[in-house]
């Protein structure tokens, strides 16, 4: 094996497998996953090779938006159980070797969180402030307005009045979501001990950071640019994303998060250039270790709307230039990187970056991108279920299927916007059936029994519809059979930490950057070179040779199809390749 450099810290050489409460495994027949169940499972996670489990929000909460509307920090959700099964939990995976992470959701609050409640009573509440509140403008007609135009993430306005206290707060998501004033230094002191130190104090070993930019808003709170004269409301993420105060805010969540030892890794949209990624992941700076960018999974989404596009709609050099832009971060600075292709908020990975019209194309194009995570440097992230190769829901599935918040707000609107019409439903269902949230909060498929054997064939209905695939797409079916899914994934992960100085800690060099099918770069460290390359298309492509490659031995690694393959082999659809490079002579 060849380890992490000893100076490095633990979450560097890390491969970290998220869970999404609900959709994992139901062990009481609610048709709800919950904690006991993700316990039970334990093992299989270890058998993966992961060293860490980041769990979703599991907090009390309404559920407006699947458990992002937290009510109290310090409470479980009650059909997820309690904090006692938290404990053991957390108790389980640090007996097993694996570390456990939270989701940290402090932009905002549910509105039933006892602090919002208390500031919504009445103006000279003492948590008043702890919010954000604001007069009503009013137009030369006397109408009552919001106090800007901002556009809400999840559609409409920003702003919801409280017909209480005649004023308006701010709400960044849903309306049951009021944003925290984080100006207000007792409301952070308030944070920092109710969402972080009391799950530290249990043994928690970090957080995933939501929404992680946002805490600061521009304190003008002036109007944003108008993009749509037809709409009252205009996209704002300019405004209330990397605000004047951002860096000071997690300068001072550090220092509560540093006394743990506990790592960080920050939702961080909306920030394009490497100068604004750094100032959040520099070492040197103490805020985050690491951040998700969204340059990759937000490929193909529509400017205004994100379901405002057509599927598909990005180029193979778009995908190379957005994981150049998140691979350059280790060249030559203090930071550190994340690598990921699926979470919580995104459609499955091969059916918008590989294909699911075949079993064949669906399985090449999961092994292919399985080795195209693995090589790339990093902390790598992994989503339950994309470790099977679970696609996005079928084609034909209404919208009655879709749960989510963002998916039915959206079409609510088009469909209101549209007097119904047709052809517009129809391509908003498109746009859902690639991007929706919903694909990847369908339960975990883990065998041909009833209900996927998310739940007993026994149970209620599960809380979403299994996919339809799941008899032949599930766990059990490819434990055992070395040439699934599942066991290339493990495989690769076995690769990744043998060869982690090249495929953790490596330089990324892109090679053929144009190319339009097949995306190739070398991976550089002092054990030597590494050449990945992959084809990203459905026929077979030419594996173009730089000029300096030519002349140097070329060793066959591993590919994702079977047998050996000389570089001068055509790749064959969706495969992909990883070659040693030799040492140029003396």
């Amino acid at each position: 094996m060849s380890p992490a450099p000893i100076q490095e810290k633990w979450w560097k050489n890390s491969i970290i497998y998220q869970i999404y409460p609900a959709s994992f495994k139901d062990s009481n027949g609610d048709g709800v996953g919950d904690i006991p169940g993700i316990i039970s499972q334990l093992d299989y996670i270890q058998s993966l090779g992961v060293d860490v489990v980041w769990l979703c929000p599991m907090y009390d909460s309404p559920q407006i938006d699947m458990g992002y509307d937290i009510s109290d920090y310090e409470s479980v959700y009650a059909p997820y159980g309690t904090v006692e099964d938290m404990e053991r939990l957390i108790e389980a995976c640090h007996s097993r070797g694996l570390r456990i992470i939270l989701d940290l959701v402090v932009n905002h609050t549910s509105d039933q969180h006892q602090w919002f409640k208390e500031s919504r009573s009445s103006k000279d509440s003492p948590k008043r402030d702890w919010y954000i509140w604001r007069p009503a403008k009013y137009d030369s007609n006397g109408n009552r307005k919001p106090p800007n135009n901002w556009r809400a993430v999840f559609g409409g306005s920003a702003w919801e009045w409280d017909e209480t206290t005649q004023e308006y707060y701010l709400h960044l998501f849903c309306v049951e979501q009021p944003d925290i004033n984080w100006e207000n230094a007792q409301v952070r002191q308030a944070v920092y001990a109710s969402a972080m130190e009391f799950w530290l104090k249990k043994g928690v070993d970090g957080f995933r950071v939501d929404t992680v930019n946002m805490y600061s808003k521009d304190p003008a709170f002036s109007d944003a640019p108008i993009l749509n004269p037809k709409s009252d409301t205009q996209p704002a993420f300019s405004l209330f994303c990397n605000g004047p105060r951002i860096h000071e805010y997690l300068s001072e969540m550090y220092e509560v998060l540093d006394k743990y030892d506990a790592m960080t890794v920050g939702e961080l949209p909306q920030t394009p250039t490497l100068e604004g990624v750094l100032r959040y992941v520099s070492a040197e700076k103490k805020q985050l270790n690491m951040v998700f960018s969204f340059d990759v999974v937000d490929l193909g989404m529509g400017k205004d709307y994100k379901f405002l596009t057509t599927p598909r709609s990005w180029t193979l050099p778009e995908l190379k230039e957005a994981i150049a832009r998140a691979q350059n971060i280790l060249k030559g600075t203090d930071g550190w990187t994340t690598v990921f292709m699926e979470n919580h908020d995104q459609g499955r990975s091969i059916s918008r970056f590989g294909s699911d019209k075949t079993p064949e194309l669906r399985d090449a194009s999961a092994r292919m991108l399985a080795m195209f995570q693995c090589t790339l440097s990093g902390t790598q992230f992994v989503y339950q279920g994309q470790e099977i190769g679970m696609v996005n829901a079928p084609e034909e599935w209404p919208i009655e299927e879709y749960k989510d918040v963002d998916s039915t707000n959206y079409y609510h609107m088009v469909r209101e916007m549209s007097n119904n019409d047709p052809a517009q439903l129809k391509t908003a269902m498109q746009a859902l059936q690639h991007l929706a949230r919903d694909h990847s909060r369908l339960p975990m498929q883990w065998s041909a029994d009833a209900n996927a054997g998310f739940s007993s064939p026994t149970s209620e209905k599960p809380w979403m519809r299994p996919h339809d695939n799941y008899t032949e797409i599930n766990v059990q079916a490819q434990q055992n059979d070395p040439s699934s899914v599942l066991s290339f994934w493990k495989k690769m992960m076995r690769l990744r930490k043998e060869y982690s100085d090249s495929f953790v800690f490596g330089i990324f060099e892109m090679l053929d950057e144009q190319n339009p099918n097949v995306f190739s770069y070398l991976k550089q460290s002092k054990r030597g070179t590494m050449l990945v390359a992959l084809n990203f298309s459905d026929t077979p492509q030419k594996l173009e040779q730089r000029s300096d490659l030519q002349g140097r031995d070329l060793k066959l690694l591993l590919s994702t199809a079977a047998g050996e393959a000389s570089v001068s082999e055509e790749l064959r659809p969706f495969e992909g390749r990883i070659y040693q490079v030799a040492a140029l002579p003396n």
